[in-house]
Parts: C-alpha cells; structure tokens; sequence
C-alpha cells in the first residue's frame, strides 16, 4: 500500500514563507514524477508544481517565481518552498505521485494566509 504523508502546512501572514514536505512509502513502481496540487473552496484542484525524475520543473504561472519545487529522489520525498504567500494561495495542498499508469494522492495540508 502506498502512503504519502505530508507535513509543513499552517497559517502565515501575507508575505510570509512555508515549506511543505511530501514522504512516499509502500511498494509502487517507477516514479514518473512529484507534484503539489491545490483546491481552495469552492474551486477544481489544480496543479501549483512538479518535478520530473529527469529534473523538469512545471509550475502554475500564478506561484512562479514565488515557489520552488524540489525532490530528494533517495528518500522518494518532494517540498514545495513558498515565498511571498498571497492570500489567494489559501487552499488544501495535496501531495501527489504519479507513476506508470497510477496516480496517488496525500490527505492535504492546509495553507491559510491571512493577516
């Protein structure tokens, strides 16, 4: 069975930082690749960032240059650093693994930015 168990998320102020942490165990096969998705309420999840095992980065335009994705391949672990969060990046943020043929997905973390 395959877990993912993310970690990192909470309240901060606009302008604030936090760094989310996503762990994979369990048996799967090859990783394709990593990401981060969210859902705010109200709306469809949506991709915010992945990595793919050859080192390719996707990010949404609304967190680039604020949000940086990276992998510890050895430890099958994903992190999503954020910087000069926005109000408008309030939402559950969803770990997710995809690999041949299947996706999995953590339980969510919840990001609130708020003054």
């Amino acid at each position: 069975q395959v877990q993912l168990v993310e970690s990192g998320g909470g309240l901060v102020q606009p302008g604030g930082s936090l760094r989310l942490s996503c762990a994979a165990s369990g048996r799967f096969f090859s990783i394709n690749a990593m990401g981060w998705y969210r859902q705010a309420p109200g709306k469809q999840r949506e991709l915010v960032a992945a990595i793919h095992m050859i080192g390719v980065t996707d990010y949404a335009t609304s967190v680039k240059g604020r949000f940086t994705i990276s992998r510890d391949n050895a430890k099958n672990s994903v992190y999503l650093q954020m910087n000069s969060l926005k109000p408008e990046d309030t939402a559950v943020y969803y770990c997710n693994l995809a690999t041949m043929g299947t996706n999995y997905w953590g339980q969510g973390t919840q990001v609130t930015v708020s003054s």
